[in-house]
């Protein structure tokens, strides 16, 4: 033993000094003193996540690696790295004594160095290094230029004679081309046959596996795009050494030496921005895992996971609905658009929660530049969102669904004068509240956005015109918490101006949609389209209202499950109640949005709040419940849209149906015949007209006071949270697209 680690010390470049007389029996004892064995991390393997189809939408990786059996490698990829890394490799047991002499006399009489580390000391160094970077340890710098010092040379060679007794040598070989780096972040021999040369590693010819077998060596320096010379003589070096230990005869070595590189690279790039498509879907999938200690104590163990923990992340995303609806927000507004305005569409799937699109106009990128953000419009900021949007006139299902849960119905009339003031003395009833009630603080005059809406109607004609004074009415005579609970049951949170329920204070923390400023039946509160459509898909199953969901399953390297959050669903509203609501909402999204194009039961609600900053349109089948949403979410978020040049067009109004609806529109005609689209309830109806008495004729025309039904001529009414000033509304305009619906909403 003294002698063997005299040689070893002398192999491993040890001073002359160090094992001369004594000292070679000291370097015994410490040879015998190192440990035999280490604790063997899990190698770094990438991350996919998946849509529902099984399609790729984007790999994460710090270490790009797809292992592989040996039976998956080609013969000659197996011959070629044996050849130039370890000839004697099948004959040693883990340290190689004839190439440790060879390195020691050359050491000794030469000015240049030379190791002689096996391919099972180099398997033990990489999976030292590995388990060093999962333990916060850098030593990549090992990996790159072979500076090891003397500790590191001994402990692997007393680690390489115990593995050689545990593994087989066709194991120690997989092991090794599974975990060897390649180039750049490359590691494996699958992963490096893909990058350099398109094809899987089985399938590597003989000139291709002598080119990545000398690459081990010295990776960045035979790069063979950076080094095409360099790395061609290296390769003919690998084929001259086969051709001496014989593993390929000289016909072939002679035809292999005089091909070119033949490279056909390829990159399989890293993190949602190599995406191809469903980037910020792809975002908010990571904050999912990376915020969820179900995946780790902290961030930092989560991102490892995600990173190297080869997650298979299995999705609910459907490919066909993701790529129209980013076809559908860029055709609507371009992503350079000198105005800068955002436009997203996001779909849920009623009965499931499952999210089946999230698209928006603009590209995922950090760089500077109006087409690039990396804020997802659909959600809230802790998700990597915008942080919600104030949800204007769509606010006003709830209010009605209060009514209807009263006793009341949609056909009975309501006073509904245009101006009312409610002044800071009026008690609107809030029995969750302190005191039971609340007061508009200064009052309130919830003014009309345009003139010529009947005084009184049916609860039917108010919410089919989204006239403001009729929604105000309604909730001036219920308690405005029955309308907040609606909210709170379907999910909604208030991203603005959050009001702690319990104390009446102002908090950070976003919360339910607070009663203690009426303002918010009309929309003063910010939603997130994602909620809206999660919301709004309850109205499209019968009142069961399922919590949105992405992740179907989440499986690592080794086949370990982890927990996602299964379909969760209630019924939270009667579904009668629902097909009441539906009754006039559908009559919106047939007549007022579609206006008759689409021939299946669509139902939904526009909306848009002060300055046109935020405009939506929610609309919903059986099959798929939908928030499409058009403003603006920068710094000029309250900046007035009306006037702006969008699209090469400057509007003197705007309204949902400037862009939100048509958006909507165009997105089913694509769409909305791949999921199921039934029966939305059946409507109680309105009740048979009384028999008038015959009036003398007239010549007046104007019946928009006198009609309290709705019908598919109306224009909405469409106003913004606390806005008291009323506006004119000017003569349509040529829409900016073919199919836009005018400004009706």
């Amino acid at each position: 033993m003294s002698a063997l680690c005299g040689v070893l010390a002398a192999g491993l470049m040890v001073p002359v000094a160090s094992f001369a007389g004594s000292g070679a029996k000291a370097g015994s004892e410490i040879f015998d003193a190192l440990p035999a064995s280490f604790k063997e991390e899990p190698i770094a393997e990438p991350s996919k996540i998946l849509a529902k189809d099984g399609s790729v939408i984007a790999t994460f990786y710090s270490e790009n690696r797809q292992p592989v059996k040996l039976d998956d490698i080609s013969p000659v990829m197996r011959k070629a790295i044996v050849a130039i890394e370890d000839e004697r490799f099948y004959e040693h047991n883990g340290i190689d004594v004839r190439g440790i002499a060879r390195a020691a006399v050359n050491n000794f009489t030469s000015s240049s160095q030379q190791g002689a580390s096996t391919l099972t000391q180099q398997y033990v160094n990489n999976l030292l290094i590995n388990s060093d970077s999962i333990n916060g340890v850098d030593r990549s710098e090992m990996t790159i230029s072979g500076t090891k010092n003397i500790a590191d040379k001994a402990r692997e060679a007393k680690l390489a004679i115990s593995i050689e007794k545990e593994m087989s040598k066709d194991e120690i070989l997989e092991g090794y081309l599974n975990l060897v780096l390649f180039s750049g972040r490359n590691y494996g021999i699958q992963a490096a046959a893909q990058r350099f040369y398109s094809v899987d590693a089985k399938d590597l010819n003989l000139q291709q596996s002598a080119m990545l077998a000398g690459m081990v060596q010295l990776p960045n320096g035979y790069n063979p795009e950076k080094y095409p010379e360099r790395s061609i003589k290296r390769r003919n070096t690998v084929l001259a050494a086969m051709l001496r230990t014989g593993a390929i005869d000289q016909k072939a070595y002679d035809k292999a030496v005089k091909s070119g590189l033949g490279l056909k690279p390829s990159e399989t790039k890293s993190g949602c921005i190599a995406a191809e498509s469903a980037n910020y879907f792809c975002d908010y999938v990571t904050k999912l895992i990376t915020t969820d200690d179900t995946y780790g104590k902290t961030k930092k163990d989560r991102e490892n996971l995600l990173y190297r923990g080869g997650l298979t992340i299995k999705t609910t995303l459907d490919p066909a609905l993701q790529k129209s609806a980013e076809k559908q927000t860029k055709n609507m507004i371009p992503a350079k658009d000198k105005s800068n305005i955002g436009a997203a569409i996001v779909t849920v799937e009623p009965g499931t929660g499952n999210i089946l699109a999230m698209g928006q106009n603009k590209k995922y990128s950090p760089e500077k530049g109006r087409q690039f953000t990396e804020y997802n419009f659909a959600v809230e900021s802790s998700k990597g969102g915008a942080g919600g949007f104030q949800g204007g006139s769509t606010m006003k299902p709830y209010t009605t669904l209060a009514w209807l849960q009263s006793g009341r119905g949609m056909y009975e009339t309501i006073n509904a004068p245009r101006d009312k003031n409610y002044p800071a003395s009026f008690r609107w009833k809030a029995s969750c509240l302190p005191g039971g009630s609340t007061t508009a603080y200064g009052g309130w005059t919830p003014g009309n956005a345009v003139d010529g809406w009947a005084s009184s109607g049916t609860v039917d004609y108010g919410l089919f015109n989204s006239v403001n004074s009729f929604t105000v009415s309604e909730a001036s005579q219920l308690d405005l918490c029955d309308i907040s609970e609606n909210t709170e049951k379907l999910g909604l949170i208030d991203y603005g101006n959050f009001t702690d329920l319990e104390t009446g204070k102002k908090t950070t923390t976003p919360q339910p949609i607070s009663p203690v400023n009426p303002s918010f039946i009309i929309g003063s509160a910010q939603i997130t389209p994602l909620a809206q459509a999660t919301a709004f898909a309850a109205f499209a199953n019968n009142g069961e209202f399922c919590e949105n969901r992405a992740l179907t399953s989440v499986t690592d390297s080794s086949g370990n499950k982890y927990k996602v959050k299964p379909v969760t669903c209630s019924q939270e509203l009667e579904p009668q109640v629902v097909a009441d609501l539906n009754g006039t909402l559908k009559k919106i999204a047939s007549q007022k949005v579609a206006k008759g194009t689409i021939g299946y039961p669509i139902a939904g609600k526009t909306g848009t709040n002060n300055g046109a900053t935020s405009t939506w349109f929610v609309g919903y089948t059986t099959g798929m419940s939908t928030a499409a949403w058009v403003g603006r979410w920068d710094k000029d978020r309250n900046l007035e849209t009306p006037g702006a040049v969008v699209n090469g067009v400057a509007r003197r109004w705007v309204d949902s149906g400037t862009w939100a609806a048509p958006m909507w529109t165009n997105y089913m005609h694509e769409v909305g015949r791949l999921y199921p689209a039934g029966s939305l309830g059946k409507a109680t109806p309105a009740p048979a007209p009384k028999p008038e008495p015959k009036k003398a004729e007239s010549n007046s025309n104007d019946d928009s006071s006198n009609d309290n039904s709705s019908n598919g001529d109306s224009s909405n009414d469409e106003a913004p949270a606390a806005d008291n000033k009323s506006k004119e509304k000017p003569a349509k305009e040529k829409p900016a697209k073919e199919n836009q619906t005018e400004n009706d909403d």
